[in-house]
């Protein structure tokens, strides 16, 4: 999904200053004046309503968007306030062209239509200063969805666990993505996704921020961005644990929540030990995003869901 061609969303001032001089443009071209006037408001509403138009045709229909970008557009602002804002501009473009022509012919028919020009035109700059607010936050969502990730419909390994135990560090070992990597906990603040060439395809890799073994509600936007990822994108998810602690979080609460997300998923979920080099831990792949050791056997494990996954797919009647 595409949102990096979303223009910016104007101001109620810029909406209103591009009209006039739209309309400035048009009324020069009149000889009587009168008939000037009433071009100007006839001009002023149609370009109103034109550019509120243009700003709720240039936003997807979030009702239509895959469920992973509503969810995050719903986590990020909720869908209810982004709809209201979109509501709202919406409204004020059907009240320029339900009410312009009307102004239009008052200042024909008027003994002195300069004066009703000016009474119309201040009308309706009232009416779009009072989404003045709604365009402003709606510029605020353009400024941030055209910077989601785009995410495909490729086999796909979301990366879940604590913070800092090496999710991003794994990340950027097998894949294209670069995600920042630091020695403290929620470095990364949204998800990131990578490819890695598998013969002649791709495997889809996503970095999550970081998730605590906490009660839903009391989870951050950030942390139930990683969540929708696990739901609706993956096709299997690697949960890191980190058995040296040193991320900060005992082992007890990490095997906590990958039971949690066992639970939550229908996809398999692969647990593997991170920071072999400091801890071994039985019974699991371990591996360390510092040495690289054992990160190959962590890969060719995933390769093995993947080559499962086709076979399954080749395998599902037409």
């Amino acid at each position: 999904m595409e949102f990096e061609t979303i223009p910016t969303v104007p101001t109620a001032d810029e909406i209103l200053d591009r009209s006039f001089r739209r309309a400035a443009s048009k009324m020069k071209l009149k000889r009587n004046k009168d008939r000037a006037n009433e071009e100007f408001v006839r001009a002023v509403s149609q370009a109103i309503h034109d550019r509120l138009v243009r700003v709720i045709q240039s936003f997807p229909d979030f009702d239509a968007l895959p469920a992973f970008y509503r969810d995050i557009v719903d986590i990020l602002w909720g869908l209810d306030r982004v709809r209201k804002a979109l509501g709202g501009v919406g409204w004020a473009a059907r009240w320029a062209r339900t009410h312009g022509p009307g102004l239009a012919y008052q200042t024909r028919k008027s003994e002195n239509p300069s004066q009703i020009r000016k009474r119309t035109v201040a009308r309706l700059s009232s009416v779009v200063h009072q989404v003045g607010d709604d365009l402003l936050f709606l510029n605020e969502v353009r400024n941030v969805i055209r910077k989601l990730p785009h995410v495909s419909d490729e086999f796909t390994v979301v990366v879940a666990g604590y913070p800092n135990v090496g999710k991003s560090s794994f990340i950027r070992l097998v894949s294209t993505a670069t995600p920042e990597v630091a020695a403290y906990p929620f470095t990364t603040k949204g998800i990131i996704v990578g490819h890695r060439a598998v013969g002649k395809e791709r495997m889809q890799f996503i970095d999550t921020p970081g998730v605590l073994d906490r009660p839903t509600e009391e989870r951050s936007g950030i942390e139930r961005q990683a969540l929708t990822a696990m739901v609706n994108l993956a096709s299997v998810i690697l949960v890191i644990i980190d058995a040296s602690e040193h991320c900060g979080y005992p082992l007890e609460d990490q095997f906590r929540l990958l039971h949690e997300i066992e639970a939550m998923v229908p996809v398999p979920v692969q647990a593997v030990v991170n920071k072999s080099d400091i801890a071994y831990f039985d019974g699991y792949i371990n591996m360390s995003t510092e040495t690289g050791e054992g990160v190959g056997e962590v890969l060719e494990t995933l390769l093995a869901y993947r080559k499962r996954s086709e076979e399954q797919g080749q395998a599902k009647p037409c």
